[in-house]
């Protein structure tokens, strides 16, 4: 039930576009303000979040730790797991970044009779991989719109993409991976029972929306009853990125189809949990580092506290003290 009221959004997104353009003829509004509105709304909510996160104070180096921590020279520290320095740092957020490191770490935990014991699960690793690098490479290729030349390093990751040569067209590698990431991601969400119970309806959304927009991508570039001019649609995009948009008809009807939910895509992103994304640069238990063993760190908007130290609280009381036999440093 949580996954159908976001399934029905899409749906309806679907037939909007649809309706709209086959039926209506709004090939301007969904062609060129719903793309252009998408992006103001990217923009705006991404430079808010960033700036609201750069503005919240970290007065403390709280970085998430799972190794040795530099002390005593004779102790051997762990430079990544538990940096001390900048390199360390900037190592470990490379691997996070590229390698999704800590994901690779999950580990299973499983009553097995009267012990608990914990195993390696690698599947959602290897689903974040899957997906993220495929995406990545997808919207790398399809910068060919948005160029009048298509760039080299483009052509050579097309030919790449499509070195099994597989039908004609050929089919791209990324396509298949992207769909099958997808879907294991939703699967899981859907079938494990832990998973299930912390899942919420805006956690379907986005995974719906990419299915849509890769199902709708697949279906353009390798059905014959759904292509579309391509001719078209480089002159939209390129329209579209030079600021001197125009509406394009007799493209297809699917690729608006596409085109509205990357919009809906864009427009959601900063608000939702996909702003991870440059979110974990700005994570304080990943971009600080572990020297709290070197450096006092101190609250830098402590304000003066008028303290009463021992010293002072023997001087006010000593003979008190010691008429009830409390020992004095000084008689």
């Amino acid at each position: 039930m949580k996954a159908l009221l976001p399934f029905l959004a899409v749906v309806f997104l679907v037939l909007l576009a649809v309706v709209g353009v086959k039926a209506a003829g709004l090939y301007f509004v969904f062609g060129v303000a719903v793309p252009y509105a998408a992006a103001a709304v990217f923009l705006l909510g991404f430079v808010y979040r960033v700036v609201k996160w750069g503005k919240t104070p970290v007065p403390f180096h709280i970085p998430t730790t799972c190794g040795q921590q530099k002390s005593l020279p004779w102790i051997k520290p762990n430079g990544i797991e538990n940096p001390s320095g900048t390199g360390g740092v900037v190592a470990r957020m490379l691997l996070e970044v590229f390698l999704f490191r800590s994901l690779f770490k999950n580990r299973k935990t499983k009553m097995k009779g009267e012990y608990l014991s914990y195993s390696w699960a690698p599947w959602l690793w290897l689903g974040g991989m899957a997906f993220h690098w495929s995406f990545l490479l997808i919207v790398v290729r399809h910068l060919r719109f948005f160029f009048q030349s298509v760039p080299a390093p483009v052509q050579g990751l097309e030919h790449l993409d499509s070195i099994l040569n597989w039908g004609v067209p050929a089919l791209y590698i990324t396509d298949v991976i992207f769909l099958a990431a997808v879907t294991f991601l939703f699967l899981r969400r859907v079938t494990l029972s832990q998973v299930k119970a912390i899942t919420l309806p805006a956690d379907f959304f986005p995974l719906f929306l990419l299915l849509g927009i890769g199902c709708s991508g697949v279906l353009m570039r390798y059905l014959k009853f759904f292509r579309v001019d391509v001719v078209g649609v480089k002159e939209l995009v390129m329209g579209l990125v030079s600021l001197h948009p125009a509406a394009v008809s007799g493209i297809g009807t699917i690729f608006y189809v596409h085109l509205l939910l990357i919009s809906t895509l864009f427009a959601y992103f900063p608000w939702s949990k996909l702003v991870h994304a440059p979110g974990v640069f700005l994570s304080p238990t990943r971009n600080l580092s572990n020297n709290s063993r070197v450096v006092r760190h101190v609250n830098p908007w402590n304000y003066p506290v008028k303290v009463h130290t021992y010293e002072e609280y023997e001087n006010d009381f000593r003979e008190k003290m010691k008429m009830a036999g409390v020992p004095v440093e000084r008689e």
